[in-house]
C-alpha cells in the first residue's frame, strides 16, 4: 500500500475493524517513512459482473471508476467520504440483488442518480449532466425542474 502522503509503501496497520455492516475491512495505517496516517478498505470480490457500454462495449465493473465520478460530481459539496463510500456499497448492493452478470451502464448510471438525489442535489446535477450529456441549458433547466417536482 503506497502512503497518500510521501508515496512511500512502507506502512504498518493500526487498528482493523469491520466496516459496512461487515462487508468491508476498515484499515488504519501508518506509513513508516512520513509518520502520516491514513485509511484503506477491503472488499471481497463477491460478484464478477461487465457492464455493457451504450456503444455496445462491454467491460468489467470497476469500483474506483464509479468512486471517482462520485468524487467528481461532489468536489466542494458537503458529502463525507464516509457518505460516498456507503452510496457506493448501496448501489453493489442493488447490483448484486439484481442477479445478473451483465448490466447496462445505463442501468447503474440510473441506480447511482436515484441514491445522489438522496445526498446532495447539486452533486445529483453535476453527475446527471455528464451521465446524460447535457448539450444545452434547457436540458439543465428541465433536470431541475423535474427535482423540484419531485423534492
Amino acid at each position: 500500500m503506497r502512503c497518500p502522503h510521501c508515496g512511500a509503501s512502507n506502512d504498518k496497520v493500526v487498528d482493523s475493524r469491520a466496516s459496512q455492516a461487515g462487508a468491508a475491512i476498515r484499515r488504519r495505517r501508518e506509513c513508516l517513512d512520513c509518520g502520516e496516517r491514513f485509511t484503506t478498505y477491503e472488499y471481497v470480490e463477491a460478484f464478477s459482473l461487465v457492464i455493457i457500454k451504450r456503444d455496445g462495449r462491454r467491460e468489467p465493473y470497476d469500483r474506483q471508476k464509479l468512486q471517482t465520478g462520485l468524487v467528481t460530481a461532489c468536489k466542494k459539496r458537503p458529502v463525507s467520504t464516509a457518505q460516498l463510500e456507503e452510496l457506493v456499497h448501496t448501489v453493489e448492493g442493488r447490483l448484486q440483488n439484481l442477479g445478473q452478470r451483465e448490466v447496462p451502464s445505463r442501468e447503474v448510471g440510473e441506480l447511482v442518480m436515484e441514491e445522489l438525489r438522496k445526498l446532495d442535489q447539486v452533486a445529483y446535477v453535476r453527475f446527471a449532466s455528464v451521465y446524460r450529456d447535457f448539450k444545452t441549458t434547457d436540458q439543465f433547466r428541465d433536470e431541475l425542474d423535474r427535482l423540484s417536482d419531485t423534492s
